[in-house]
């Protein structure tokens, strides 16, 4: 055996050893339970790596991002295997690590039914426990297509290696190396083959090494995404480093689904998606309809204060104006498809505001005093997502933007991104969102138009106004949209859920295509800087991301109804109704509670209907003039004067707090 020196970099600490020939990554980490791979020279591979001379190797911890990836992905496979031991039949599809857990897709004859999920996560279990190997070996392409000759969607794969990213969401864990490689499940006391999986890895050490895992549920999935190729049936499950992680994770979800802004819209009888009307088109009822009206004219008396102009513009146009625009080349397979109207011209709905917004900035001539030009419209747009990411209000297929764009000077530009900046995270604050960080998405090498340098030049200035504001920025390499750069705000809510709200997009490259300008001071002709900016993304998005974060108890001024009056007798109801027209003529949404139930029931149904404030009056009340608060915590305050009750509803309202 000869010497082999070798780095392990830890952070920022460097160790240099020196080791034997045929040291693996397993015995340089060697009684290091929590280290289930390594990194050598930025490249993840097995713990039954073999050190090589000058290697630089740095631990994977299982609770580092990858090292949870190589955790779920090997649960996968595990499951996989424990899908094909209990039905022999079953075809694989694809199986990768997703956030916070897995999944893998299945050929089978029938839907899984909940009781198969038991008995697959039982199999899983005892499959955990033997303690099976997983074992790499790299394979050629005829090779690897003799081995999995029974496994039609894995052949398909094998003639997309180098193209697997683009194919198939998940595809590129099976064949996005540039060797394709099987990993082998091998029998911990004989060796033999239990099971084996075209996959790129790396892999736990052996099956023992999962520590905590749970089935979630099933769903139909078309095969890579597209809706032309069979259904298969997927399964999604979750792991974790520890039973507490588990549980943690487990409880989130519970708390998550209780919030789940689909269940809360139809619980408190906001708004419906109706089957009538088409997938991902939803209608607001009365109650849904006074949050979103209020929503909205908060932002639109904001967006007045703050410079901006209100315009309107079509929901259809001609598709001309999409190509000048380069939607069409970048973006036809997000929008529906055209109508041809007028002797075959062809109109869309519009998937966007700004090329209209393009067009009123170009109605006239335009004078650097104008600048900079704020457009600020509510326009419904229309885009035709896949029926497999729709998802309530949050993924629609038509929506409402609070779409503003900015048409500014270079020497501007700076200046009026700060300010925008500002007044978005403001205005958020204003909502009850108070924790952010900030994502900087640049240039798509492929899908781009304009040069280098004027990429450079924006993502620069955005750059610098992100880092003014002190918030964390996260890098988003190639994200940008086709024409520039942009700035995200990422929020989390109360159960600590991260939601992309608001967006900041810099362009030079629209005015340029739609050969906008303005008369500088000098008299010549210049070309603006343009700001792309939504702030709630959508109406809808915006309005279901509020519905989770506070389970429906919105706070009073967002309340479709701020307080509901509960006469203890009815006796007392004429007493109540006094109030609230008294309190109706102050600007509150109040109403009064006249039915046969019993006051307790009345409470109940208060308290599921979210009201924040409960008015109670009885004999006492009624001759002290006064009535009772009953506080969405169940606490109590007794004899208020009627119109110190009504200043106290209207103090909460004017300083948008939470009761």
């Amino acid at each position: 055996m000869s010497d082999v020196r070798v780095t392990v970099q830890r952070d920022s600490e460097r160790e240099e050893r020196v080791v034997t020939t045929g040291t693996t990554a397993a015995d340089l980490f060697q009684g290091e339970r929590s280290v289930v791979a390594a990194r050598v020279a930025g490249e993840l591979k097995d713990l039954a790596y073999e050190i090589a001379e000058g290697d630089e190797v740095e631990p994977v911890e299982i609770t580092s991002e990858d090292g949870l990836n190589i955790l779920r992905h090997s649960t996968a496979h595990v499951m996989a295997q424990a899908v094909q031991e209990l039905f022999p039949d079953a075809k694989l599809g694809i199986g990768p690590p997703i956030k916070d857990g897995f999944y893998y897709d299945f050929d089978v004859e029938t839907p899984f039914h909940p009781d198969d999920l038991k008995r697959i996560e039982k199999k899983m279990q005892e499959i955990q426990k033997r303690g099976q190997k997983f074992a790499r070996r790299a394979v050629g392409d005829d090779a690897a297509r003799e081995e999995l000759a029974d496994e039609p969607y894995k052949l398909e794969l094998i003639g997309l290696k180098g193209s697997a990213a683009e194919a198939a969401e998940g595809a590129s864990a099976e064949v996005g190396a540039g060797e394709l490689t099987i990993y082998d499940n091998l029998d911990a006391k004989t060796g033999e083959l239990c099971w084996k999986d075209l996959c790129r890895g790396p892999h736990l050490p052996s099956t023992r090494a999962i520590p905590a895992f749970k089935l979630m549920r099933s769903a139909a999935a078309y095969w890579r995404g597209s809706e032309k190729n069979k259904q298969l049936q997927r399964i999604y499950g979750t792991a974790w480093p520890t039973k507490d992680e588990l549980k943690a994770h487990l409880e989130f979800l519970a708390e998550a689904e209780k919030r789940d802004h689909r269940k809360l819209g139809s619980e408190l009888d906001l708004f419906s998606i109706p089957e009538d009307i088409g997938s991902g088109l939803a209608v607001f009822h009365p109650k849904g309809g006074i949050i979103r009206r209020v929503m909205e004219d908060y932002s639109r008396r904001r967006h007045e204060e703050s410079g901006y102009e209100f315009v309107y513009t079509p929901h259809a146009t001609k598709g001309k104006l999409f190509e000048k625009s380069g939607h069409l080349d970048w973006y036809a397979d997000g929008m529906y498809p055209p109508m041809q109207l007028d002797e075959g011209i062809d109109y869309y709905l519009k998937p966007m505001n700004c090329p209209m917004h393009n067009l009123i900035f170009d109605a006239r001539g335009r004078s650097y005093r104008e600048l900079p030009l704020r457009l600020f419209e509510f326009g419904t747009v229309y885009r035709y997502e896949k029926s497999g990411v729709v998802h309530g209000l949050t993924r629609a297929r038509g929506f409402t933007q609070d779409d503003a764009h900015i048409y500014c000077t270079k020497e501007q530009m700076a200046d009026e991104l700060d300010a925008t900046l500002t007044f978005v995270l403001d205005l958020l604050r204003d909502y009850g969102l108070t924790d952010f960080y900030l994502e900087l998405s640049t240039k798509d090498p492929v899908k781009f138009v304009g040069t280098d340098e004027v990429w450079e030049e924006a993502t620069e200035t955005l750059r610098e106004v992100a880092e003014k504001q002190g918030l964390p920025l996260v890098p988003d390499p190639g994200g940008a949209a086709f024409y520039g750069p942009k700035i995200s705000v990422q929020t989390k809510d109360a159960i600590g859920r991260t939601w992309q709200m608001s967006t900041i997009q810099l362009d030079f490259n629209l005015p340029e295509r739609f050969d906008l300008e303005y008369t500088s001071a000098d008299g010549s002709k210049q070309r603006p800087v343009m700001i792309h900016r939504a702030l709630f993304g959508s109406i809808e998005r915006f309005f279901a991301v509020l519905l989770e974060h506070y389970a429906g108890a919105f706070p009073a001024w967002l309340a479709p109804v701020q307080a509901t009056c509960i006469p203890i007798g009815d006796a007392h109801v004429p007493y109540l109704q006094e109030f609230a027209a008294q309190a109706k003529a102050k600007g509150l949404r109040i109403d009064v509670d006249a039915s046969s139930d019993r006051m307790q029931k009345k409470i109940r149904n208060a308290q599921k209907a979210k009201v924040p404030f409960m008015v109670i009056a009885g004999d006492e009340d009624m001759e002290a003039g006064a009535v009772s608060f009953r506080y969405r915590d169940g606490s109590q305050k007794n004899g208020i004067p009627r119109d110190e009750a009504i200043a106290e509803i209207l103090d909460v309202v004017e300083r948008r707090v939470q009761v």
